[in-house]
């Protein structure tokens, strides 16, 4: 273990005494309190390792030095190197769990996301391949709790989507999503081809946490908002009220259209919503290029024309490109019920390459 690292342990858990000391004081404002509470908290289960880390570290000097004295019992001797054996193997395991600890996180990671989905080019085959990783998406959210909810949809004549949005809400989703945005291809027999022969289509998905008013001031001045009458399937009244709502962002040119809802409020609400995510995402992005600027690779740059997986139907196989993973198990992994065992190893991969970025 290297110096800076026992040295960063040391100024985590002299943080960790000093926060317990300063609120145990009374002496402290309300709105600093609060503040040092939720520091306090977040550093109190990275102290609990470190100090098992240290006193499993004093365990195995102690247990050396009986197993290194010719004089000590044969049996306790015996009894040492045995409890040294497993010392020595739960040491490295804790101190790699430190130091993921340890990796700065991701602010966005805990929020909830707004995911985009769109057909490529391919045509009907490509909306129906949209509507194939909506279905992935929406398994994948229902197995872990998620909830999943629509918040605009175009579909194509024969039932797949030409767009879908949708707000995925529950615990941690960004983080779990947040590498699947890119370009996905498919490859297989489409619905429509008569002579069997195999296409390629593609659609994108684009996956941004999903931004609260406190993350993204929008001032009135910096939109534009176009109010239209709402046109597609949605009812008669969808259709001869002026409800749907177009807005501008001018500074950066975003636009959000909704016109799901009967109500002008509620489109305007939930293209609202998009429109900070969107922009919180335009923000982030910016400041992952400036960090990224002297990376040699990266697992994925959030970029939506970064090509990043391909599922073969007629090979039952689906290859994420940006970790050369390859796995036979589409028909799990499109309905969402294996989709893990492509986005944890590439959240391993994060965190490996974050791991080697610090200097410890």
């Amino acid at each position: 273990m290297s110096s800076s690292f026992t040295h960063k342990l040391d100024q985590v858990l002299s943080r960790h005494s000093e926060l317990a000391s300063l609120m145990s004081s009374g002496n402290i404002p309300t709105e600093e309190f609060t503040s040092m509470s939720c520091e306090y908290a977040e550093l109190s289960p990275i102290a609990e390792k470190i100090e098992l880390y240290k006193s499993n570290q004093q365990e195995t000097i102690d247990l050396q030095e009986i197993f290194d004295d010719a004089d000590s019992d044969a049996e306790m001797r015996d009894m040492a190197n045995k409890e040294l054996i497993e010392l020595k193997k739960k040491l490295p395991i804790l101190e790699q769990d430190i130091r993921l600890t340890l990796i700065p996180k991701d602010a966005a990671d805990e929020k909830n996301a707004i995911l985009e989905i769109r057909a490529g080019t391919g045509g009907d085959e490509a909306a129906l391949f949209a509507a194939d990783l909506f279905g992935m998406y929406r398994g994948y959210a229902s197995n872990l709790g998620w909830k999943f909810k629509i918040m605009e949809a175009s579909e194509s004549d024969i039932g797949g989507y030409k767009e879908v949005i949708v707000s995925i809400t529950g615990k941690n989703v960004f983080s779990k999503l947040k590498f699947e945005s890119g370009v996905h291809r498919v490859q297989r027999v489409p619905k429509t081809e008569s002579g069997g022969r195999v296409h390629t289509s593609a659609a994108t998905v684009a996956v941004l946490p999903e931004a609260e008013e406190v993350d993204i001031d929008i001032a009135d001045s910096d939109i534009r908002v176009d109010i239209f009458r709402a046109s597609g399937p949605g009812g008669q009244s969808v259709n001869t009220t002026d409800s749907a709502i177009r807005i501008t962002h001018l500074p950066t040119g975003i636009v959000v259209s909704q016109q799901d809802e009967k109500s002008q409020h509620k489109n305007k609400a939930k293209a609202m919503t998009i429109l900070r995510s969107r922009i919180y995402e335009a923000e982030r992005q910016k400041l992952a290029d400036v960090r990224a600027a002297d990376r040699k690779s990266q697992v994925g740059s959030g970029d939506r024309s970064e090509r990043i997986r391909t599922y073969n139907f007629p090979q039952a196989r689906v290859t994420d490109h940006r970790i050369n993973l390859t796995l036979y198990k589409l028909d799990k992994i499109i309905t969402g019920e294996a989709l893990d065992d492509i986005i944890t190893p590439l959240i391993s991969e994060d965190q490996a390459s974050k791991l080697s970025e610090i200097d410890w």
